[in-house]
């Protein structure tokens, strides 16, 4: 009894020691580190830590204005790496947050930034440095080029699960994160909601 309560002890330890090991669609990059809380019909439930990101507004819907705010991160992160900053660029997701409803939709894309990155002053007023809090996200995965209309159709549908499954959740925003880049053949999508 005690050689078996000593195996399951080392084997609780290693699992602990491991460290977290990101699932296969970060690609081995950089990605928030979550834990499954649970699993329902249409969604799943996770537990994300406290995470920073940098952020910039999209203009519109259109795609042009899609990559007009990619072209400002990426443009961010060169200026940072030339002033001596290095801000990894390898990290996924991309995230898309769509606030508001029928007076109109702010958008906006955000990159995450890996534990131990040097947040820089920043200087640059169309970017932003933001920290989230640890926080429970409900999450539907979907496949396909992502769109924005395609990922309000996956919010409407998280929407959906979550008041069959009665949860609370913010009803006014939701997260569109993407973890291939948009030219791929396959794409891991997931459209992010936040427990109230």
């Amino acid at each position: 009894m005690e050689q078996l309560l000593s195996v399951l002890v080392v084997l609780v330890l290693v699992s602990f020691c491991r460290g977290w090991e990101a699932p296969d669609f970060c690609h081995q990059q950089q990605c928030p580190q979550y834990q499954v809380v649970g699993s329902h019909q249409g969604f799943e439930e996770r537990l994300y830590v406290a995470t920073d990101w940098i952020s910039t507004k999209v203009e519109s819907t259109e795609n042009s204005a899609v990559m007009a705010a990619h072209s400002r991160l990426k443009d961010y992160c060169q200026r940072q790496k030339a002033a001596g900053n290095e801000i990894s660029t390898d990290t996924w997701p991309a995230l898309i947050t769509v606030s508001g409803g029928e007076d109109g939709l702010d958008l906006s894309m955000s990159w995450f930034l890996p534990p131990g990155t040097m947040k820089p002053e920043n200087t640059d007023p169309s970017v932003t440095i933001q920290s989230r809090p640890e926080a429970t996200i409900y999450v539907r995965v979907f496949g396909g080029t992502p769109s924005i209309s395609i990922g309000q159709d996956n919010a409407k549908m998280l929407r959906e699960a979550l008041d069959r499954a009665g949860k609370t959740f913010d009803h006014h925003t939701y997260i569109g994160a993407g973890y291939d880049p948009y030219l791929s053949v396959t794409h891991h999508n997931e459209i992010w909601i936040y427990a109230a």
